[in-house]
């Protein structure tokens, strides 16, 4: 199979390769200077590309290349108090490297690959163990980072398991004679697995009496917060953030206003958390993939904090996700839709789009975890009606 390609067409973020033969979904790099893309559409020997950057200065007969692996995130010790694009890219780490602007093309790992975390095995050589079971802990600030077996081990020996300073790419065990090491990468569209979901009986205890009495949450419900722009949607879920009794926070500003966001990040670190006393920032995770930045990561980022919330919720931990705001998830579907030249619905949004967003609420759930204990996703997402 092909890996190679040449551009054919360039449309803003949409770019027409030919020669490459990916699946649907492949993540590609796109020209000379390797911009991150993914195939959204294949006709023949055509694949269309949705570009996580900014295309200009691109011409055609540049080459692509398919890594032949779907848009994934890395998970492990060292998520919580990160800050991401919405394609896991750590910008802080992105700053230290190009300063206040991000240019085009310039790649970092979601995780730190040096760091060694301190894993304390919970499972002992001969047990035998299944995909999502806790194998051991690594302390990450005020929240016990459970490691748990790979999705895909199914009733396997534990052959070999260490205890001490590791990092995320070291074997800590060996599972059926397969390394396991503390890092997994799990594709952002695909819902992680869970042993059964259960009815949203329990409520989320939002910490705001007003919509604790006039608008109660379940946890592992989905809410929305509708209201015309600048009326406190993003000022209502930063409360929700701080006061909820959720253990997880996942903040995703997609296409925010950069000042927004930034409130955001200066106000997290010195919010103490009322369970701990230490920084809010410490159980939280932040993706900031504000308006200026390309449109297609902004469609990205909804599933990368989805993907992120859905791990913690598998070590049995309740999480609150913060989608803020859906509105501005849509128009960038519909600015890629058009320019896919698809049948346009309703003002110009995707006839998908309703497809799309169900399919995003519905990976909100309280559930049994594959480890055995219960955890939950409640999406909280703000709606902007035209």
């Amino acid at each position: 199979m092909s890996t190679e390609g040449v551009i054919y067409r360039v449309a803003g973020p949409v770019v027409t390769a030919t020669g490459i033969s990916p699946k649907m979904y492949d993540v590609v790099h796109v020209g000379n200077e390797r911009l991150m893309g993914e195939v959204i559409k294949i006709v023949g020997e055509y694949s269309i590309i949705q570009v996580y950057e900014d295309t200009d200065g691109i011409k055609p007969g540049e080459p692509v290349t398919n890594t032949g692996r779907p848009l994934s995130v890395e998970l492990g010790p060292g998520l919580l108090t990160s800050v991401y694009d919405g394609i896991q890219r750590p910008l802080p780490i992105l700053r230290e490297k190009m300063g206040d602007f991000i240019y085009r093309g310039v790649s970092a790992p979601g995780l730190d690959h040096n760091k060694k975390w301190d894993f304390v095995p919970t499972a002992k050589i001969g047990d035998v163990v299944s995909q999502g079971e806790v194998i051991g802990t690594v302390q990450e600030g005020p929240v016990s980072h459970k490691i748990l077996v790979p999705i895909g081990i199914v009733n396997a020996k534990i052959d070999n398991i260490k205890s001490g300073p590791f990092t995320i790419d070291e074997t800590v065990a060996i599972i059926g004679g397969k390394d396991v090491p503390m890092i997994q990468y799990w594709p952002v569209r695909n819902p992680r697995p869970v042993a059964e979901k259960y009815q949203p009986d329990i409520p989320l205890v939002t910490g705001l009496r007003v919509l604790d009495t006039m608008f109660p949450l379940a946890k592992g419900g989905a809410a929305a917060i509708p209201g015309a722009f600048g009326t406190g949607k993003t000022v209502t879920q930063q409360s929700l953030a701080k006061y909820s009794d959720a253990d997880i926070v996942v903040y995703i500003g997609c296409g925010e206003r950069g000042n927004e966001m930034t409130e955001v990040l200066t106000e997290f670190p010195e919010l103490k958390d009322p369970r701990t006393g230490e920084s809010l920032m410490k159980r939280t995770v932040l993706i900031a993939n504000t308006s200026n930045m390309p449109v297609a990561a902004r469609e990205a980022s909804v599933y990368t904090g989805m993907t992120i919330a859905e791990y913690f919720r598998d070590m049995g931990y309740n999480v609150a996700l913060m989608a803020d705001s859906t509105s501005r998830w849509a128009e960038a579907m519909r600015e890629i839709s058009s320019r896919l030249e698809e049948m346009p619905g309703e003002e110009g949004y995707p006839a998908y789009l309703a497809g799309r967003l169900s399919e995003f609420y519905e990976r909100a759930a309280r559930a049994k975890a594959l480890c055995g204990k219960d955890g939950s996703v409640s999406v909280i997402g703000a709606v902007s009606p035209p």
